[in-house]
């Protein structure tokens, strides 16, 4: 992989996309990607995103006819809440702002807290979620649902068409709905990604065998099996979609085999004609094509196929001009040049001012975050052996930006809280960046000049809350709540006792958060991407959980050695 530095690689790229573009320009504050020409004014705006590693989905559908504006994420981490929220305000043009959204959790909070935020703005919004990959369908409803992948540019391309005609927010959104609910996706890998700045693959794979049911960033699939025929590649992934669309002789589809990064392609045009020809044998009918890369895993080898079932309208939106330069047939007509190295990347730095400070919070959180940059390459091991291996990024892409000594040097509680909390939500991205941003919101606004037990038990409280009621998650889901849930409740009941001091009932908070971590082990999990591996997940630790059993031990240590001195 050609790399500058790991840090840098998605700004360095995002510097050679604007420069080779005609209708792309970079925001730098806080992070987004837009045409350079306005919408007229009274047209839906369309605003899509995700993490990066997935080019030219998302930033290379920008154009007419398409896409309005793009956030992207780290490498496979959504992109955080306040990069679409700005993003959206920027392209607005009094038509409404339509998000497109795949079913994955960070992508699914942050671009729900950012519409949130647009509400008190004034400004009218509306979704399409996409969920299309077969592999993650479960009968009994539970987990996360269907990731969306490959039927995310399907979508983006109807409803650019539709927003182009001048259609409303509502027939854009209701469109958008109507392909992502007849479209599906299942997708295999001959060969794992690398990560830029890793040293290993995203999953290990023998070279006789294959990965069936893969997502888009890296996770390894639902079954792996001996290397097979292309031909029988395809019936397995064609088959799997067919019966989850419940396709039936004579229906009419768009067939869609994409490459993920690492396939040539003739293989492509290979498993398109297999495809073809499975169609054909079950009787239904190809209305259009599209095969080539669109949706890529950074330099996965593999493939996936999508079918999405068609009728007049959606094949005439398909069939509608974009200046889009990722689609086929659109080409640059002019060079803009080439912006300042270091220009590009999502950028924020929290606002912190001086003032009266609590000696203790300054030393339970800095040490904190100390301990997580410490301790980020074990954190990114076990979440490439349960999820996609990003969590560890998103924590060093918020935690670096804070300023330590300004921490320790006695900063009222809520402003370092705060600081916290717009690091997360600013910087990480991911599901990371959205609850993690959550929970040190809820301590901003609980903890003033006074931090005690009741203080610190209610802050706490509103943060699990907060975090469930966002992203669904119950203890046993193998998440971050299996060790807050009981730091709260010691910290409740600690309070509730009354006598108990500070000091003790943090410490009884740090032992229940370690336990409830600790038995994250031994489940599989139902929420987040780890739910994506199933029992590959089982025997480790979830790493939200280990951070969160962290920050009740470091509270725990600094409560002993400032207040109970």
């Amino acid at each position: 992989m050609f790399v500058n530095s790991a840090d840098t690689f998605v700004a360095d790229a995002l510097r050679g996309l604007v420069a080779s573009t005609d209708d792309i320009a970079w925001q730098p504050d806080p992070g987004f990607l837009s045409r350079r020409d306005r919408i007229p004014q009274g047209r839906v705006a369309l605003l899509s995103g995700g993490g990066s590693g997935h080019e030219p989905m998302h930033a290379g559908f920008i154009g007419e006819g398409m896409l309005t504006a793009v956030c992207p994420g780290l490498v496979f981490t959504s992109p955080n809440a306040l990069q679409v929220h700005e993003a959206s305000r920027a392209i607005s043009a009094g038509g409404g702002v339509l998000h497109i959204v795949k079913n994955y959790t960070g992508d699914v909070m942050n671009f729900h807290i950012a519409r949130e935020l647009l509400r008190e703005d004034g400004i009218e919004t509306d979704f399409v979620l996409v969920d299309d990959d077969v592999a993650t369908e479960r009968s009994d409803g539970d987990g996360p649902g269907r990731r969306g992948t490959a039927a995310t540019v399907v979508v983006e391309k109807v409803c650019g068409a539709a927003a182009q005609r001048g259609d409303s927010l509502e027939a854009v959104a209701a469109l958008g709905r109507r392909v992502a609910s007849n479209a599906r996706s299942m997708a295999v890998a001959l060969g794992p990604c690398t990560l830029p700045g890793s040293a290993a693959p995203s999953f290990d794979l023998p070279e006789d065998e294959i990965e069936l049911g893969i997502g888009i960033h890296g996770e390894r699939g639902t079954s792996r099996v001996p290397t097979m025929s292309a031909r029988d590649i395809v019936a397995e992934l064609t088959g799997a979609v067919v019966a989850s669309l419940a396709l039936e002789r004579g229906d009419t589809v768009l067939a869609f085999v994409n490459g993920l990064g690492g396939t040539h392609p003739l293989e492509l045009h290979l498993l398109f004609g297999e495809l073809a020809e499975y169609l054909s044998d079950k009787g239904i009918t190809i209305a259009r094509t599209l095969v080539g890369t669109f949706v890529t895993a950074l330099n996965m080898a593999g493939a996936s196929i999508t079918l999405v079932r068609v009728d007049e309208e959606i094949l005439r939106l398909w069939d509608a001009p974009t200046s889009a330069p990722g689609w086929p047939n659109a080409a640059q007509s002019e060079y803009h040049g080439v912006g300042e190295r270091g220009s590009f990347g999502p950028s924020f730095t929290p606002s912190v001012t001086s003032s009266d400070a609590s000696i203790f919070v300054g030393e339970w959180v800095s040490s904190w975050v100390r301990r997580v940059l410490d301790e980020e390459p074990d954190l990114t091991d076990l979440d490439r052996k349960a999820g996609d291996g990003d969590f560890g990024t998103n924590m060093v892409a918020a935690l670096h930006r804070l300023d330590l000594d300004s921490i320790r040097e006695e900063l009222p509680a809520a402003t370092v809280f705060e600081a916290v909390s717009e690091a997360y939500l600013g910087h990480a991205g991911g599901t990371s960046g959205a609850l993690f941003g959550l929970w040190f919101r809820q301590f901003y606004r609980a903890l003033g000049k006074t931090v005690d037990l009741d203080a610190i038990a209610r802050a706490a409280r509103h943060g699990l809350d907060s975090i469930t009621e966002l992203g669904g998650a119950q203890v046993g889901d193998k998440t971050m709540v299996d060790a807050i849930a009981p730091a709260v409740a010691a910290l409740e009941g600690a309070a509730l006792e009354g006598a108990t001091s500070l000091v003790a009932g943090l410490q009884a908070a740090a032992v229940a958060a370690m336990e409830g971590a600790a038995s994250t082990r031994e489940l599989t999990a139902n929420r987040g991407r780890a739910s994506y591996v199933g029992e590959a997940a089982r025997g480790v630790t979830d790493p939200g959980a280990l951070v969160m059993a962290w920050y009740f031990e470091a509270a725990s240590d600094a409560a002993e050695s400032v207040l109970a001195q």
